[in-house]
């Protein structure tokens, strides 16, 4: 089973990324920042936060499912808020969402949040409510049973430092995890954690017997050129057991995050 993580950065760099997909085809895609407007014809909108201006693809989960045809899509929206097309708002919809093969059972799942709440009437102040989402996979190749969990981490203004509520977001991102897995699962816990790599989340999440793969492999980052601040690290994958391979993928270039590849 190959299962793949990324922040996907709202689709700015759309063709790159669903081409990258179209012949990766992982097993399983866990996908942050998802973008999903389904009121609008767009191709493309913006998005605005003070002096904070982004293009994004309009319905950017859309876009992944086209490429990803053979995969089960779902949906995790964390809050609802306005896109701009010109002068007028557009409703969209923004979260996460898990792409399985067709071939992988879901015989369980969950989803919830580790901050905050939906919100419906806007993406409200920082830090902004986050989610997660578990699913528990019979792998029929393997013979084995396999729960995969990713989140998007909260975003503080201040930096990557631990903080009490990063700290909350770990406990409730593990105990989400705990609700699906079952004893003898292989267990992968992923995503855009927004820590750096001597976080105190890595180790909660560690407690449950796993180990964190970007930091043992030694990789120096898993941030691309597109990324332009300081720090390379925001992005995890914690698990059980032996792999037969795990990557950080750099070219091509398809988001302001890496891919994250493992091979189990």
């Amino acid at each position: 089973m190959r299962i793949m993580c990324l922040n996907g950065w709202g689709g700015m760099l759309h063709g790159p990324l669903t081409g990258y997909l179209a012949v990766e085809r992982p097993d399983v895609l866990c996908l942050q920042e998802v973008v999903h407007c389904p009121e609008t014809p767009k191709d493309w909108l913006e998005y605005r936060d003070g002096d904070h201006v982004l293009s994004q693809r309009a319905d950017f989960l859309g876009d992944v499912a086209v490429a990803l045809p053979d995969h089960r899509v779902i949906f995790c929206p964390a809050a609802q808020g306005m896109l701009w097309d010109g002068d007028a708002p557009v409703t969209s919809q923004w979260g996460l969402a898990s792409f399985v093969h067709r071939s992988l059972p879901v015989v369980a799942q969950a989803q919830g949040f580790v901050h905050g709440a939906f919100s419906p009437d806007g993406f409200g102040e920082h830090p902004r409510a986050r989610n997660a989402h578990a699913m528990r996979l019979w792998d029929g190749e393997a013979g084995q049973f396999v729960t995969v969990a990713h989140m998007h981490g909260l975003r503080d203004l201040r930096g990557k430092m631990d903080t009490p509520e990063r700290r909350a977001q770990a406990e409730r991102f593990s105990a989400l995890a705990g609700r699906v897995a079952e004893a003898g699962d292989r267990v992968v816990l992923c995503g855009d954690f927004n820590v750096e790599p001597w976080s105190e989340t890595l180790a909660i999440l560690g407690r449950r017997g796993l180990r964190e793969l970007v930091t043992e492999g030694g990789f120096e980052g898993t941030r691309t050129a597109s990324y332009r601040k300081p720090g390379r690290f925001a992005d995890y994958m914690l698990v059980n057991g032996e792999v037969a391979g795990f990557e950080v993928v750099s070219d091509p270039e398809v988001s302001d995050h890496c891919p994250l590849v493992l091979t189990l």
